[in-house]
Formats: structure tokens, C-alpha cells, sequence
């Protein structure tokens, strides 16, 4: 992990400072470039998004769908994690904790925009960091490729769908024109800018593309962390307000990472899939792909809304929660292999 990843929670905590005091010294400026929008999409944070995406997902090489063969069981695993479970125990704790146990300590007017931006981050797996948390583990490569390659290419058609249905199953009214435009402009055009740029870089040798790589990965996380500055340059003045939102928010989101990864962990065991399968295949299912669900929100909700604040505090406290995780799947490795053994 670089310097950016490894303390990614404290640059984020330095961009809720930076953003909070810029937004209450230069409220104009902010405004003026909240206003910047095109087809209910804010232009800088349209481009910020792609610096942020696109460099991530040239390293994902669509060719490692061929390899799911090898690893049918945690393939099996991780996608009913991601797609059958997370979003769903996600949006039931939404409602439970957001407009059943918190409500009365949250502002009403937001309720429903909370809501929609935790399914919003549940709603899509993680792409990036998740080779890091592999690395880390000793994952399996061509399972944490393959399987994030797999889950890339449902996203493209299912994200939208899924959301709406959550949206709708939550009484959420689903803004469809706005949603199908997110898909296309943070998934779709991504996607194939990066595949072509990941072709085009190939094609003059691994050398230039890992040199590559290497000058434009920190473009990511620095993408992310100007991006936070903006949304809490708009969010100050609520969060000033009600500083107990944050932490309410992150209850939810706790139980659901330790959750799904608990889950995703015991189903591999009991089916028999290899530890260094089932560490990322847990790391998977319990993390998000935040920056996608960060945009999304802002498109359908606006800078202001409660949707973009509980997207980034998914971004506030993925890295030391995922980092938990880590070490969990590491110091377990002796149970888990006497179970995996007898499911064999």
C-alpha cells in the first residue's frame, strides 16, 4: 500500500477539516461551482470521478473471465455475497437503524436521502482497493482478477436496476433519467476508456504499461480526497450542525462489512474453497466500490444531500475496517483450513 491508501482515513479526516473551513470562509465560490452542472451532473466532479475510476479499472483485465473455471465455489460465493445479500442486509439496515432507531436524532427532511445513499454504496462491489487488501492476504491473483473483472461487467447492467428496486422497495422515488445517466457516464464510458487505454499501453510492453500505472494510480486517491474537500465544503454547515449524523451513519455500515466478510468467509470454508480464495473472496463481499457510489449520489441527490454524506462516510472508515478484516482472515488461516479440510 502507498502513502495515500495506507493512511487514506486521516487524509479524509484532514479533507472534512480543509472542506468544512473552506466552504464557511468562501461560501460563493462553492456555490459557483455547484451551480457548474450539465443534465444534472456537476462538471468538476464529473471529471474528478474520472480521474478517479478510470485508473483503477485499466488494471482490470476483462481476459481473466476465462480463469472462473478454477475457482467455480468462490466465484459462487462472492457473487451471492455481492449481489443477492449486501445490497439487500444493507437496505434493511438502512431501515432499521436510519428510520426506525435513529430517526428521532437525525434531521427528518433526510431520512430518505440517508437511506438511499447506504444502498447506493452497498450496492456496488469494490474495484480497486480490493487487489490491495488480496495482496495483503496472500489472495489468490487470478481469483481477485477474475473475479473483479466478473463483477465489473454485471455492474454495467444490473447497477441501475438494483438500485432502483431498493429505492423503490424503500418508497425512495427513483430519479431514472439521472440514474441510467450515472450508469453510463461512471461505469459504461469508464470501462471502455480505460480497457483502450489498458490495449494501447499493452501493446508497447508490460514495462510501459506498470511505468504507467505506476505515475497515474496516486491520481485515484488524490482525485477522491479533492472531491471530499467539495462535498464537505457544501456539507459543513450540516455536519457543523449535526456532528452525531456521521457516527449514526456508520453503524449500518459497520454491521454490514463484518457481516457480509463473516459470511463470505464461512460459506467458502463450508464448501472447501482454499484460504487464499476465500480471504479475497471475503474482502469482496464486504467491500464498496465508494467511488462510483460517491458520484452516483451527487448526481441523483445533489452535493447537499444526506445521500452524498453517507457515501462518504463509507469512504471514512473503509480503510480501517477493511484493514480489520485483513488481519481477522490472516490469524484465522489454521481454523479455517481444519474446517475447509473436512468439507472436502
Amino acid at each position: 500500500m502507498n502513502i495515500f491508501e495506507r493512511y487514506l482515513t486521516v487524509w479524509v479526516f484532514i479533507c472534512i477539516v480543509v472542506g468544512i473551513a473552506l466552504g464557511q470562509f468562501f461560501p460563493d465560490a462553492f456555490q459557483l461551482l455547484g451551480s457548474m452542472e450539465f443534465a444534472n451532473v456537476n462538471i468538476p466532479v464529473g471529471f474528478l470521478i474520472w480521474v478517479m475510476i478510470i485508473p483503477m479499472l485499466v488494471r482490470v483485465d476483462f481476459g481473466a473471465l476465462n480463469q472462473m473455471r478454477q475457482h467455480v465455489k468462490g466465484i459462487g460465493v462472492t457473487l451471492f455475497i455481492n449481489w443477492l445479500v449486501k445490497p439487500f442486509s444493507m437496505a434493511f439496515l438502512a431501515w432499521l437503524f436510519i428510520r426506525q432507531i435513529f430517526a428521532p436524532y437525525l434531521p427528518a427532511d433526510q431520512i430518505d436521502s440517508y437511506i438511499a445513499g447506504l444502498i447506493l454504496l452497498a450496492a456496488a462491489p469494490c474495484t480497486a482497493m480490493v487487489f490491495v487488501w488480496s495482496r495483503l492476504t496472500n489472495g489468490d491473483p487470478l481469483f481477485t482478477l477474475s473475479q473483479v473483472a466478473l463483477n465489473d461487467a454485471i455492474m454495467v447492467v444490473a447497477f441501475a436496476p438494483l438500485v432502483a428496486f431498493l429505492l423503490g422497495v424503500s418508497a425512495i422515488t427513483v430519479p431514472w433519467d439521472t440514474l441510467l445517466t450515472s450508469v453510463v457516464l461512471y461505469i459504461v464510458i469508464p470501462v471502455i476508456l480505460a480497457q483502450l487505454l489498458r490495449k494501447s499501453l499493452l501493446a508497447r510492453g508490460p514495462e510501459m504499461f506498470e511505468s504507467v500505472m505506476k505515475k497515474i494510480g496516486p491520481w485515484s486517491i488524490t482525485a477522491l480526497l479533492v472531491t471530499l474537500i467539495l462535498l464537505f465544503a457544501f456539507q459543513g454547515e450540516a455536519i457543523i450542525n449535526q456532528p452525531l449524523v456521521i457516527a449514526l451513519l456508520a453503524v449500518p455500515i459497520l454491521i454490514q462489512v463484518f457481516f457480509n466478510s463473516a459470511l463470505a468467509y464461512w460459506l467458502n470454508r463450508a464448501v472447501g474453497e482454499k484460504h487464499n480464495v476465500a480471504c479475497p473472496s471475503a474482502l469482496i463481499g464486504a467491500s464498496n466500490f465508494f467511488e462510483l457510489a460517491v458520484a452516483a449520489a451527487i448526481s441523483l441527490f445533489g452535493f447537499h444531500s444526506g445521500a452524498a454524506l453517507a457515501t462518504v462516510v463509507g469512504v471514512l472508515i473503509e480503510v480501517p475496517v477493511m484493514l480489520l478484516v485483513v488481519r481477522w482472515v490472516n490469524q484465522s488461516k489454521s481454523w479455517y483450513e481444519k474446517g475447509a479440510a473436512c468439507s472436502k
